[in-house]
């Protein structure tokens, strides 16, 4: 190992790039190293000087060590990759590069996950092994427990970004700071909005939560660099801003992604405004039109191409069910097209317990297990007739 090298590892910080053979060879000939917004935080804490690897995820390859030659950014060069992966860094090679065949095993044994920074003690073990593996006996090391798992402190932790259309997560909120309140009734889990945000905006962009209860979409929007305007008919917190969800007081095409967690019915008492939605049977007519009028304010303010989160759930009292979920889905799609149907587990509801568990099998009926997520997005104005699109399904023999 160089004498450079050895230098740049002391009070350095590592960071992994992963890349596809699609995506690789215009790495090395750029010599620029990117990641699409869902890892835009990651890119946006690489400084200049820093150590950084390629890890090809489709060849199992790990290339390295390089430096990076700038800070992580937006954009270095917008034509990359035919603009798929926006957040880029300057590198350089740092001394020899060295590959790693059957890179995952050894990852794995030193404890390092590519997706987080590499600490100082990994990255030094991660750096002889790439120059001199036959040195190097990661079994031994292991064996040793020096890596033990990098877990993250729990005040750390942030949710997983679920890649399926059933989203389950154990607790309302994660971190070190409260997201929104446990004791707001109907409080969303911060999950949720997590993951939106996450997916479908970008740092600095608007987010607009007209239905904001407790302000778990405010406090996320703060955690991850994203402007957020939160109004609530009875705001129970002072950066809430008192308004009506049926008249939104923001310009046509202004805002970036839209959350809404409604009330699905007149089943929980969320406070004592006359004009609270929440005090309309979800069995009447009436409660749909005044959610409908909510979803044309939701369609004015959000940019053409830009996404709504809309959490709901469907209702059953004395031996009546009814389908909120598709009613509001039904109406949404008016003025909506569809991302996705996502169903999200019910947990920390008061009927998630024995003595209600055993009334729904006693008297068969079915307590609420879900809810419903429906990811819309707002259509462009002069959106082109729909090119007929060429499917090919692999058939399996029976």
């Amino acid at each position: 190992m160089t004498n450079l090298i050895k230098q740049q590892i002391f009070g350095a910080r590592g960071h992994i790039f992963a890349c596809t053979r699609k995506t690789e060879k215009e790495c090395f000939d750029r010599m620029i190293f990117s990641s699409n917004k869902i890892y835009s935080d990651k890119v946006a804490k690489v400084k200049k000087g820093d150590v950084l690897f390629l890890y090809n995820l489709d060849a199992d390859a790990f290339h390295g060590p390089f430096t990076a030659k700038s800070e992580g950014g937006k954009n270095i060069a917008p034509e990359a990759w035919g603009g798929k992966y926006p957040y880029q860094v300057e590198v350089e090679k740092n001394g020899d590069i060295k590959t790693i065949r059957n890179a995952r095993k050894m990852l794995k044994m030193i404890g390092i996950d590519w997706k987080n920074e590499v600490d100082a003690e990994r990255m030094h073990w991660l750096i002889n092994y790439l120059h001199e593996p036959e040195k190097v006996d990661l079994q031994k090391l292991n064996a040793k427990k020096l890596f033990p798992s990098a877990k993250v402190k729990e005040h750390d932790e942030k949710p997983p970004l679920i890649s399926t259309t059933l989203w389950d997560y154990q607790r309302q909120s994660y971190g070190k700071s409260p997201k929104g309140s446990n004791k707001y009734p109907g409080v969303t889990p911060a999950f949720i909005i997590y993951n939106l945000i996450k997916r479908y905006t970008e740092r600095e962009d608007l987010v607009l939560d007209p239905m904001a209860g407790s302000g778990t979409t405010l406090d996320i929007c703060k955690d991850e660099g994203r402007q957020c305007i939160a109004y609530d008919i009875a705001p129970p917190r002072k950066d809430i801003i008192q308004n009506d969800a049926r008249n939104i007081p923001l310009s046509e095409n202004s805002v970036d992604m839209l959350f809404i967690d409604s009330p699905y019915g007149d089943n929980i008492r969320y406070n004592e405004h006359p004009d609270d939605i929440g005090k309309i049977s979800a069995e009447t007519d009436t409660f749909y039109e005044e959610l409908e009028k909510v979803m044309k304010e939701c369609y004015r303010v959000l940019k053409p191409g830009k996404v709504l989160g809309w959490l709901i759930g469907d209702q059953w009292v004395k031996r009546k069910f009814t389908p909120v979920g598709f009613k509001v889905y039904q109406r949404l799609s008016k003025y909506f097209d569809t991302v996705d149907v996502i169903s999200v587990v019910r947990r920390g509801q008061t009927s998630n317990t024995g003595i209600w568990h055993n009334r729904a099998l006693r008297f068969n009926f079915y307590l609420r297990g879900f809810k419903y997520l429906f990811i819309m997005k707002k259509p462009f104005a002069n959106t082109q007739q729909e090119v007929k699109r060429k499917v090919e399904w692999h058939q399996y023999k029976r």
